[in-house]
């Protein structure tokens, strides 16, 4: 692209730090609130023994420093990771789900209401009324292997392989080759997702998947260059070119953990494997009305971006890229 650009890497940094990073002083209160319900929850599970804490640990988009704040700006979303070891072998693993819960509801006592949980297909969300917060805790069956691997499990009974430990390791490998930029550039992802997700309540792309596509484009580049974390408008360009020009048809896997033949091809629309589990494509359950959705609407963005950078003044710059992140661009 040639031409005057109006948006640029400082203009996204300053609106990444002033919009989408989460604040210290939010940061702090997240962590506040994780270690209170942390150090009150292993009180509670130590004296029912269905399950044994194992330990508890930060997990998720917090833990890898990639969550966004909210819009409102009131708080951000948490997850903890309960590990759990069985004390009876012969208990029903799918009642896990609302025993956590029932745990949870004794560590608040009478100071919250029942509406203030919610279960979900595998986490027990637990909403804090004063700051906005909202942590899920994720039950994970330990069953002494190494790093922190342990089993998820559904509301259904389906236990899925994890681990905390290289969930993080992997993040923070790529990181340390990339700099910053790195998880900043997944941050402004996921604030691009998140507006787009507000005009198209239809649209389905989760975080973990944006993680994702953005290590496998650091990991081999795209179109012959790397993945340009240190000029975010050439990176976002990048991703979605790769959305596009590929239509999410070619099965994404990583080797840092198990071997490439430990993924059996699936038929499903789109395949990006689980970095730690190469039986879990984070994409199961999307439709290819799905994929083409997602792929036409990187495809639009794109074209957005690109009149952007043709744009004749920085006004209509910025108009295009309000599209992309909302009214609040740039945020200055």
């Amino acid at each position: 692209m040639s031409g005057e650009r109006y948006v640029d890497h400082r203009v996204l940094k300053a609106f990444a730090q002033s919009k989408v990073n989460v604040p210290a002083e939010e940061a702090k209160e997240r962590r506040r609130q994780v270690n209170h319900l942390r150090e009150r929850l292993e009180g509670y599970i130590a004296a029912h023994r269905d399950f044994d804490l194992v330990k508890l640990r930060a997990s998720g988009s917090t833990a890898k420093y990639t969550a966004i704040r909210r819009k409102s700006g009131t708080g951000s979303d948490a997850d903890v990771a309960a590990y759990l070891r069985v004390g009876d072998p012969e208990v029903d693993v799918s009642t896990v789900l609302t025993w956590l819960e029932e745990r949870c509801k004794e560590v608040y006592g009478n100071t919250k209401v029942a509406e203030d949980f919610k279960p979900s297909d595998h986490a027990v969300g637990i909403t804090m009324r004063d700051s906005g917060l909202k942590i899920d805790v994720v039950p994970v069956l330990y069953t002494g292997e190494p790093d922190d691997r342990g089993y998820l499990v559904t509301s259904g009974g389906t236990k899925v392989l994890t681990s905390v430990t290289l969930h993080l390791r992997f993040i923070e490998k790529r990181k340390g080759e990339a700099g910053d930029g790195y998880r900043e550039l997944i941050r402004l992802l996921k604030a691009w997702i998140r507006e787009s997700k507000a005009v198209d309540p239809q649209l389905r792309c989760k975080s973990f998947l944006i993680e994702l596509l953005v290590a496998h484009l650091w990991d081999v580049g795209w179109n012959g260059k790397p993945l340009q974390v240190n000029d975010y408008p050439a990176a976002i360009e990048q991703v979605l070119a790769y959305i596009v020009r590929t239509g999410l048809k070619t099965p994404i896997l990583f080797t840092d953990y198990y071997k490439a033949n430990a993924v059996s091809a699936t038929a499903d629309p789109i395949q990006v494997w689980d970095p730690v589990n190469p039986e879990n494509n984070v994409a199961r359950g999307y439709s290819e009305l799905d994929r083409l959705r997602l792929v036409n609407h990187a495809k639009t963005t794109l074209e957005t971006l690109t009149m952007a950078a043709y744009a004749a003044t920085k006004g209509e710059a910025l108009d295009a890229w309000r599209e992309l992140f909302g009214p609040t661009f740039p945020g200055e």
